[in-house]
């Protein structure tokens, strides 16, 4: 889940992760509810499989729905290069892993698909 404020970047980057192969669950904003100790992701019906591409409109797009909330990407400008503490954020009571990432950086796709990897790898071992 990309998070942050209007204009941070979330549409930008959710197209440059699309074009890595990923899927689009909701563009703008996502419904979040518990299933089995999980937050569930889906969009909402009026904006489903549509995504705003800032300066040429709304797109169709592919996307999925009921997708377990494993990790949350929050975009700001300035970033911690070494972050002192895991990242966790509380969302409807659960511990979600967060990064913090600058999404104008021509890595941050790269960022996010490294985090979610290790973050999987990680529950594997478990």
């Amino acid at each position: 889940m990309l998070s942050g404020p209007s204009g941070a970047g979330k549409s930008d980057l959710a197209l440059r992760l699309i074009d890595r192969g990923a899927v689009l669950i909701s563009d703008d904003y996502v419904e979040l509810h518990h299933d089995n100790n999980q937050i569930i992701l889906n969009a909402p019906a009026k904006i489903a499989g549509k995504i705003e591409v800032r300066s040429l409109g709304i797109f169709a797009c592919k996307h999925v729905s009921h997708i377990p909330l494993k990790l949350q990407v929050m975009l700001k400008p300035e970033t911690e290069r070494f972050p002192l503490d895991s990242q966790i954020e509380t969302i409807m009571t659960m511990a979600i892993p967060t990064i913090t990432i600058n999404p104008a950086e021509a890595s941050a796709p790269i960022k996010v698909e490294m985090a979610l990897s290790r973050l999987l790898q990680g529950q594997q071992a478990l």
